[in-house]
């Protein structure tokens, strides 16, 4: 009978101990999935389309949250200072996690210590693209301008800390021409002055601009990877006039200290979700790649991916006070 009490308490006390037996039922509440940025964008489209996804198949609400600002910092910080309990996850472009801490000084958050990496999610292929109006034909075409007028063609970005002001910065390094970075608080108006010509060119997700593209109202030069939505496009991947290793992805992270169960669980449902017919329709038809992984290999892939840029940005001397 002592035997038996003995191990009664010794369930009893693993019980309480252990995180996995809590872990059951996870998630038996809504789960929210902050994006650092506004809505429309391609991290908030991804978010979406996988929140839909999960929601069916864990047979619970995920329900996106935006908190735009401070180039991806505010919503990022937000994940950082939240409760390590599964209810609360980051879907973020790559930018706030592996380009911002090589660019500015201080951070609001340590992306090593305050989350923990759980998906990759998708790449999206870049695009360089001009408006038709400005007469530029090809990527040499561009590549002769910057250099024959340097600091005279027009540009848009996000900001310095955006795969699409890095992306140019590349060309430049690789070829030698000059171009002027005018920046925006959001992609959304440099877009606009992109199709009223006040803007020569942008280097930019394809998912947001393949719309544009197919209505002819702007022009593809160059692709940072081969794409069957722009097959007969220069790939700047491959050998050529200048080979350019950057992409964007919308992955998803969470606080450091969720245990990792529910981590393993989550990027399990979300290559799930991601390999229904469903999902994988709409990816395609956003020109997004998922990439199925498991937290261990993001994890190092998202440090190869920062000590890259670490390298590129103290290479060009490129910071943010």
């Amino acid at each position: 009978m002592a035997l038996a009490y003995s191990a009664l308490f010794l369930f009893g006390a693993a019980s309480f101990a252990s995180p996995v037996l809590g872990q059951e039922t996870w998630p038996s509440r809504p789960v929210k999935l902050i994006v650092p940025s506004a809505p429309g964008g391609g991290t908030d489209v991804y978010a979406r389309l996988v929140a839909t996804q999960l929601s069916r198949s864990m047979k619970q609400s995920f329900v996106v949250d935006n908190r735009p600002g401070a180039s991806g910092h505010i919503g990022t910080q937000v994940v950082a200072r939240s409760p390590a309990d599964g209810y609360t996850f980051l879907v973020t472009a790559n930018a706030s996690v592996a380009i911002s801490p090589a660019l500015y000084r201080k951070l609001p958050f340590d992306v090593d210590k305050d989350l923990a990496p759980v998906a990759r999610g998708v790449l999206a292929p870049m695009v360089l693209v001009t408006n038709p109006s400005a007469g530029i034909n090809s990527f040499n075409d561009l590549v002769r301008l910057g250099k024959q007028r340097p600091n005279q063609i027009p540009y848009g970005s996000a900001g310095e800390a955006s795969p699409p002001y890095l992306s140019v910065r590349m060309i430049e390094e690789a070829t030698g021409a000059r171009f002027l970075h005018v920046p925006y608080k959001g992609v959304g108006p440099a877009y606009q002055d992109l199709l009223s010509g006040r803007l020569q060119f942008m280097f930019t997700d394809l998912s947001s601009v393949q719309s544009y593209i197919k209505a002819g109202k702007l022009k593809p030069l160059a692709v940072n990877q081969k794409t069957r939505l722009l097959p007969d496009v220069l790939s700047l991947a491959e050998p050529g006039p200048a080979h350019i290793d950057v992409w964007t992805s919308f992955s998803v992270f969470a606080p450091a200290g969720v245990p990792a169960p529910i981590l393993k669980k989550m990027s399990e449902e979300i290559n799930a979700a991601m390999r229904t017919p469903e999902l994988a329709r709409a990816l395609e038809a956003n020109a997004l790649v998922p990439v199925f992984d498991t937290p261990e290999t993001f994890r190092v892939s998202i440090k190869k991916e920062r000590e890259q840029w670490a390298s590129f940005i103290k290479r060009n001397g490129i910071h943010i006070e």
